[in-house]
C-alpha cells in the first residue's frame, strides 16, 4: 500500500470550488426540478453534472461534463429519466480527477437493494479507509472519495438501507453533505460539525433536499430549514424523519458560505449572503481610516462588499470593472493558463470612471495575489490615480480539507508574505483585510469567543476541526484532493 500511498501525492492541487447536491421526492417532474434545482446551484461547480432519478422499479442516470444548461435543456435527455424520485449533482472535483466517472450521483446495488449517492464536501480520512477496503478485496472503479462512502454503505451487514447508512457514516471523517436516493426514501446528511451545508424545502407534498435555498426559489418550493449538524433527514412515505447518531457537536458552518461561495440571495442562518458580505465591507470600512473618490468593486465577488463599504465612509460607489458575464469566474477556473488569462478575458477598466480618481478597489478574498495583481495593473494602465486595496475577510493562511479546493500552504500568498510584501506584490498603493474581529461583527457576533458559535474559520486561524487521517505531501496536510487520475474516460 506505500506504491499506491506514493502515487496519490503526486497529484497537484487547483484552486476550486465546492459542489452542488440536489433531490427531490414523489413528483412526477422529479429530474426536470432537479435540471432546475442545478441550474441555481451552478455556481458551486462547473466540471460536470449528472441526476440519478427511480421509476418505481428502475434507476435511471444521466452524466455529462459541462454545464447544466447545455445537458439537461430538451425532452429527450429527461425523458431518459423517468420516475417521482431523483437527485442530482453538479461537480468541482476536490478529490479525483476530471473524468466522466467520476462525475456523481453515484450509484451501487446493496442486499437491501439500489442507492444513488450525492456528494459535496471531502473525507479526510479517505485513502486510510480506501486502501483498507482494498486490501480486503474491493475493487475501486473511480477516483473519487465519494466512492469510499457508497462502498461502505454496500458492505454494512445492518438490513435496512438507513442502518447501513448510519454504519458507513461512524467510518468517515470530514466535512460533508449528502443526498441520497432508495426505492422508497430520500435521505439528506450534513456531518457532525455542519461545515458543508444542506437545506430542506417543500413543493406541495414533495420535499426538497439541496445545497442553498437558492435551488428553492427557482421551482417555487418553500424553505422549510437547514438541516442541522450530525442530522440525518430522511423522506418515507411522505413524511419527513429525522435521526441524530453522532454525539452532539458545536455547529462550525464553513466561513467561507458567508464571504464567497453561496449565492447572495440565499439565506444562511436567518439572512441573505448578500446582507452579510454588505456588512463585511461596512465592517472593514470602520477599521479603515482611508479617504479617497471613489469606491470600486471587483466583480461579482466584491460587490456587496464595496457597497457597504462605500455605504459607510459616504463615499461614491461605482463600476470602475464591467464584466463579461459569459466567462466563468477565475477563481474556479480548473486550468492554469485559463487562470493567468482569465482577468482580460472577464474584466475590462471603464475609463470614464476611473480616469485621475483616487480607488479603493474592494474584493471578498485573495488568495494567490495574480488575479490582484493583475486587476491593479488594468486600472493604473487606463489613468487611475491611486489604487488601494481592501479586502472584506482576513488574510488565508491555510488550505481547506472539507470540500474548497485551495492551494497548498506554500501557494497562499499570506502564509508566505506580510501585508506590506502583498501590497508591493500586487503593486497596491496600499492594502488592508478585514481582522477576524471584524468579521464576526459583520457575523452579528460582539466579539470573538467560546461564548458563541464558532465558524469553521481554519482559511484563517489554523483551527481544524475534523482531525486529518491521511497525511500527505511537504507541508504534512496538502489539499485532499487525494486520487489522482491519468485517465480521462
Amino acid at each position: 500500500m506505500k506504491t499506491l500511498k506514493k502515487k496519490f501525492k503526486t497529484y497537484n492541487p487547483k484552486l476550486k470550488e465546492e459542489c452542488a447536491v440536489f433531490g427531490i421526492s414523489n413528483t412526477p417532474e422529479a429530474s426536470t426540478l432537479t435540471a432546475l434545482g442545478l441550474h441555481a446551484l451552478q455556481h458551486r461547480g462547473q466540471e460536470g453534472c449528472g441526476i440519478v432519478s427511480f421509476d418505481g422499479e428502475k434507476y435511471h442516470s444521466e452524466k455529462r461534463f459541462g454545464l447544466v444548461g447545455d445537458n439537461f435543456n430538451d425532452e429527450k435527455v429527461l425523458k431518459n429519466l423517468p420516475g417521482n424520485y431523483a437527485i442530482g449533482h453538479n461537480r468541482y472535483s476536490t478529490t479525483g480527477g476530471t473524468a466522466l466517472r467520476n462525475v456523481q450521483p453515484f450509484f451501487a446495488d446493496t442486499n437491501s437493494g439500489g442507492i444513488g449517492v450525492a456528494h459535496n464536501g471531502n473525507l479526510t480520512n479517505a485513502i486510510t479507509l480506501r486502501n483498507k477496503m482494498v486490501e480486503e478485496g474491493s475493487i475501486f472503479y473511480t477516483t473519487s472519495d465519494t466512492e469510499t462512502i457508497v462502498k461502505l454503505i454496500a458492505k454494512s451487514k445492518r438490513p435496512k438501507t438507513i442502518d447501513k447508512v448510519i454504519d458507513a457514516l461512524f467510518q468517515i471523517q470530514g466535512g460533508y453533505a449528502l443526498v441520497m436516493m432508495t426505492q422508497n426514501t430520500l435521505i439528506g446528511v450534513r456531518d457532525p460539525y455542519g461545515i458543508r451545508p444542506l437545506v430542506i424545502g417543500k413543493l406541495k407534498n414533495s420535499y426538497v433536499f439541496a445545497s442553498e435555498t437558492c435551488a428553492f426559489d427557482i421551482i417555487g418550493a418553500k424553505f422549510v430549514r437547514d438541516v442541522e449538524n450530525g442530522e440525518i433527514v430522511y423522506v418515507e412515505n411522505d413524511e419527513l424523519k429525522s435521526i441524530k447518531p453522532f454525539p452532539q457537536k458545536k455547529v462550525r458552518p464553513c466561513v467561507f458560505e458567508y464571504i464567497y461561495f453561496s449565492r447572495p440571495d440565499s439565506i444562511l442562518n436567518g439572512k441573505t449572503a448578500y446582507e452579510y458580505r454588505k456588512r463585511f465591507g461596512a465592517e472593514l470600512a470602520k477599521e479603515d481610516n482611508l479617504n479617497a473618490d471613489l469606491v470600486v468593486p471587483v466583480p461579482d465577488s466584491g460587490n456587496a462588499a464595496a457597497l457597504g463599504y462605500a455605504e459607510e465612509k459616504k463615499i461614491n460607489f461605482d463600476l470602475g470593472l464591467i464584466r463579461n458575464h459569459y466567462v466563468g469566474r477565475t477563481f474556479i477556473e480548473p486550468s492554469q493558463q485559463i487562470r493567468s488569462l482569465g482577468v482580460k478575458l472577464k474584466l475590462n477598466a471603464n475609463v470614464s470612471v476611473i480616469k485621475n480618481k483616487k480607488i479603493i478597489l474592494v474584493d471578498d478574498s485573495l488568495v494567490r495575489g495574480t488575479t490582484s495583481s493583475k486587476i491593479v495593473k488594468m486600472l493604473y494602465d487606463n489613468g487611475a490615480k491611486e489604487i488601494h486595496v481592501r479586502i472584506a475577510s482576513p488574510e488565508i493562511k491555510y488550505p481547506d480539507f472539507y470540500g474548497v479546493d485551495t492551494p497548498t500552504k506554500k501557494e497562499l500568498l499570506a502564509a508566505n508574505k506580510s501585508v506590506d510584501e502583498i501590497k508591493e506584490f500586487i503593486k497596491a498603493k496600499s492594502l488592508k483585510f478585514l481582522t477576524l474581529d471584524g468579521l464576526y461583527r459583520g457575523m452579528g457576533f460582539d466579539k470573538r469567543n467560546d461564548a458563541y458559535p464558532q465558524l469553521t474559520d481554519h482559511h484563517f486561524t489554523g483551527d481544524y476541526p475534523v482531525k486529518i487521517i491521511d497525511e500527505l505531501g511537504e507541508d504534512k496536510v496538502t489539499q485532499l484532493s487525494l486520487l489522482s487520475t491519468g485517465s480521462s474516460n
